[in-house]
């Protein structure tokens, strides 16, 4: 039995160390190929760059046509605003929702879950439309709204799992004390949900972050791009201008790849206390 479980733990490591290296493959060809010309690029994407040659052109030429002070800024803002508003509404809503044992909470929240499993693709034409026969769209006040929308149902889902264990006595102590509901939310459970809190908004900021396809229906005009739609101006008519766009791509992932690396374990501890409680 020893020896069947021995050999099982080394086929698992093996099969991860393979998958690894598979998910690492793209990132290591963007890296490498950064610092060749499109024609080193196109002729053997795979070698290595020359380490006599090696230049940071490709990431001067990326941040100047990207423009990529307004690109990222653009991006903060939009990040930063639809995150806040999902982590506030949600967990507010999911608090309402298990405190509230109503029939009808049970179909909204119902409805809620099965929304995630909608896909973008089924309501991105008829959403266009009706906003465009607003004149609403070009607007990143419009995105925002529409992240909040759609960034409602996961969070609710995993706000609601951990608000469900969270002793009502303590709630019933704050209220003898002389708080009202919203007082008790945010004094007593608003605090006791920070890994979730935590999980939630990081897993958004890497949603919001590397959106392209919401974005680029929406944001219309370039000085409102974000860093994803600012990658864009790399193709051309007839042509791909490919070294300079791995530059931009590795600007692009690197803020929000750092702020994912320093908070891994945030993540895995914040969606198993939400799943399981």
């Amino acid at each position: 039995m020893r020896e069947r479980a021995s050999i099982f733990t080394y086929i698992k490591y093996i099969l991860i160390c393979v998958l690894l290296i598979l998910f690492m493959v793209p990132f290591y060809l963007m890296v490498i190929n950064s610092f060749k010309t499109t024609q080193q690029f196109v002729n053997d994407p795979f070698s290595l760059p020359v380490l006599e040659k090696l230049s940071f052109v490709n990431y001067i030429s990326a941040y100047e046509k990207m423009n990529f002070n307004k690109a990222i800024l653009n991006s903060a803002i939009i990040t930063s605003i639809s995150v806040s508003l999902i982590l506030l509404t949600s967990s507010m809503a999911a608090y309402f929702l298990v405190r509230h044992k109503w029939k009808i909470n049970r179909v909204i929240f119902a409805t809620l879950v099965a929304s995630m499993i909608v896909p973008f693709q089924a309501i991105m034409i008829p959403l266009v439309s009706i906003y465009g026969n607003m004149n609403l769209m070009n607007n990143k006040w419009i995105l925002i709204f529409m992240y909040m929308g759609f960034g409602q149902g996961f969070a609710v889902f995993i706000f609601h799992g951990f608000i469900k264990n969270v002793p009502l006595e303590m709630e019933e102590s704050a209220l003898i004390d002389g708080c009202n509901k919203i007082q008790s939310f945010f004094q007593i459970v608003f605090p006791l949900l920070k890994p979730v809190l935590v999980t939630v908004l990081i897993l958004d900021v890497l949603w919001i972050w590397n959106d392209y396809l919401l974005p680029s229906l929406v944001l219309i005009s370039p000085s409102e791009r974000t860093l994803p739609l600012s990658a864009y101006s790399f193709f051309n008519t007839y042509s791909v201008d490919y070294a300079p766009l791995m530059a931009g791509i590795v600007l692009t992932i690197i803020p929000v790849l750092a702020v994912y690396l320093f908070s891994q374990k945030h993540i895995i501890h914040g969606v198993v206390q939400g799943a399981i409680k």
